[in-house]
């Protein structure tokens, strides 16, 4: 399944669509602005919550939080220890898997792999679409709105942390 992305849309406080590769929209990522810390819904095409990602409040390094019907499904932070910025762990709430996002954050080509198994790649190379990224899930028994908001995650610290410097 893959999935596009239109990239200049993604702010803090944007609202934008991802549509899949027939050009049908499927997730709505909703920026919820004038909060105090950085929240994001996504929604599907009737207006549903499937996934609230927030940002959490008094962590040591930028964390963000992802969770379904009010209950935490994954936490996303950059490795601990790592050499290099462009690399985060996703730590499920079953407190045993873990995800790893690795590559070019900031470009939009990187790889989701658990336990050295792809399963999604974020790239612009596929794409003539200026401004466009695709979210590629390539294990059919993945969850995509879960990868989609880990994808939505691991972009935004990136931005704060480029911000940052």
């Amino acid at each position: 399944m893959r999935f596009l992305v239109r990239d200049r849309l993604l702010a803090f406080g944007d609202d934008y669509w991802i549509e899949d590769d027939q050009g049908n929209r499927v997730f709505l990522v909703d920026g919820k602005a004038m909060r105090l810390r950085d929240t994001f819904e996504l929604k599907d095409t009737q207006g549903r919550v499937l996934i609230d990602i927030r940002q959490k409040m008094f962590a040591l390094r930028d964390t963000m939080v992802i969770e379904r019907d009010g209950e935490p499904l994954a936490t996303v932070r950059r490795k601990r220890l790592s050499l290099l910025r462009n690399h985060y762990r996703v730590s499920l709430a079953d407190g045993q898997t873990v995800l790893d996002v690795s590559g070019k954050i900031l470009d939009r080509e990187f790889a989701v792999e658990y336990e050295g198994e792809l399963l999604a790649v974020v790239s612009r190379r596929w794409l003539h679409i200026r401004e466009t990224y695709g979210v590629d899930v390539v294990r059919e028994d993945a969850d995509p709105a879960l990868l989609i908001a880990v994808t939505v995650c691991v972009i935004h610290l990136a931005e704060k942390d480029r911000e940052g410097d």
